[in-house]
């Protein structure tokens, strides 16, 4: 027969195993919320450089003349007087971009491709990380059992979301 244990070394094991898996729960939702706010920077890091520091680079405005399935095409005029214009520059398609409207715009290095530039094209670059702010938001909730900064997760993703929405 095997003895039993007290009842003290017992509820000690139980507290220790509690404990861990408390704390592996909080790591493991923590990698998962900072990975998913990582991608939302990363997704946004492709166009954000290029259009918040705009110094020394080629700006102007496109005058959409054709749009296809993903994107739009038209002329475009330098801002800075003595600069090439360029007969043909891409825009990518999206809501806000119209047949026949002109865009303040600058212009991607090593291609004809263009972003939008002023308020509208720095949130619309930021747009992932609001969406990832979002989704982060339920993993810190849920997860970390952290709602308030949850709830400021969310709201700092709707504002931006809603504020390109917006500005668009």
């Amino acid at each position: 027969m095997i003895p039993a244990m007290p009842a003290t070394a017992a509820t000690s094991s139980r507290q220790v195993s509690g404990t861990a898996l408390r704390f592996g729960r909080v790591v493991a939702m923590g990698a998962v919320a900072v990975l998913i706010l990582v991608a939302g920077v990363w997704g946004s890091w492709r166009t954000a450089p290029y259009v918040m520091l705009t110094k020394g680079r080629e700006r102007g405005t496109v005058e959409v003349t054709r749009c296809g399935g993903q994107t739009c095409t038209g002329p475009f005029t330098p801002l800075v007087q003595g600069s090439p214009g360029r007969a043909r520059v891409v825009i990518e398609k999206t809501a806000a971009v119209r047949k026949g409207r002109s865009y303040s715009v600058v212009v991607m290095p090593g291609g004809d491709e263009v972003v939008r530039s002023g308020p509208a094209g720095v949130l619309y670059a930021w747009v992932p990380l609001g969406g990832a702010l979002l989704l982060a938001s339920v993993v810190v909730a849920g997860g970390l059992r952290r709602t308030r900064l949850a709830w400021v997760m969310a709201g700092s993703g709707v504002a931006l979301l809603t504020a390109a929405f917006v500005t668009m």
